[in-house]
């Protein structure tokens, strides 16, 4: 039985969305307590900040901010994942300071946990506030409820505990962490369920805090809509 959660959310330069995903999260916590009967502890990793993210997330009452200067989101993860286990966690959730999580999110993976999962991996879709009307066309159309397509996303990714420390944990990757990290548990045989049950709203934003990453995904499709030939009308 799952008696307490660990949410870890890495940050970097997030002043003006960490606010949004800390209001989600805290809400998602506290329906977990309610509910579930957890405990639930916050951790932000403010990893080499040069904005206020660190001061914005320190004004949520009974979060825990934890700086560090990598500027490596797989050593934030660690580092958090670190501190989470080290207050007796026994199942840790990952989410992303540009994300918004729902209310249902931390119950729908204790549900999963109780029920055998060793690790959930969630869905996330973009903000279709910051898309083109052409990008959000093409999204519903590759993207279809209750079909969740089982892509690896830190911003929606949840592993028991003791599993997490059975394969070592996150690597220090300056990006792709979440990937390498899931690869290495299904070569060690953790029970791996995919679920859109709890999806995540993450940034749409084109430019990320890597080259790669979920911005980096999300440009090269526009890049594609952009540079696909138009139907010319009669």
């Amino acid at each position: 039985m799952i008696a307490h959660v660990g949410i870890v959310i890495p940050a970097r330069d997030e002043v003006e969305l960490i606010r949004r995903c800390l209001d989600s999260v805290v809400g998602a916590a506290s329906v977990a307590r309610a509910h579930s009967r957890v405990q639930v502890s916050v951790i932000v990793i403010a990893d080499a900040c040069a904005d206020d993210t660190a001061a914005v997330a320190r004004a949520f009452e009974g979060v825990i901010v934890h700086e560090v200067s990598g500027a490596n989101v797989g050593i934030a993860r660690a580092t958090g994942s670190r501190i989470a286990l080290d207050l007796g966690c026994s199942w840790l959730a990952h989410t992303d300071a540009d994300s918004v999580v729902p209310s249902n999110w931390v119950t729908e993976q204790l549900r999963l946990a109780a029920a055998g999962c060793d690790v959930v991996i969630g869905t996330v879709r973009p903000d279709f506030d910051d898309l083109s009307t052409a990008h959000v066309a093409q999204w519903h159309a590759t993207h279809l409820p209750g079909q969740p397509n089982g892509h690896v996303h830190g911003a929606n990714l949840g592993v028991r505990a003791s599993t997490y420390l059975a394969v070592g944990g996150f690597d220090a990757l300056p990006e792709h962490e979440d990937n390498e990290l899931v690869t290495r548990l299904t070569a060690a045989g953790a029970a791996i369920v995919a679920s859109d049950a709890a999806e995540v709203i993450t940034s749409g934003r084109l430019v990320g805090r890597t080259a790669g990453g979920y911005a980096g995904h999300l440009r090269r499709i526009a890049d594609e809509l952009a540079s696909a030939p138009r139907a010319v009308s009669a």
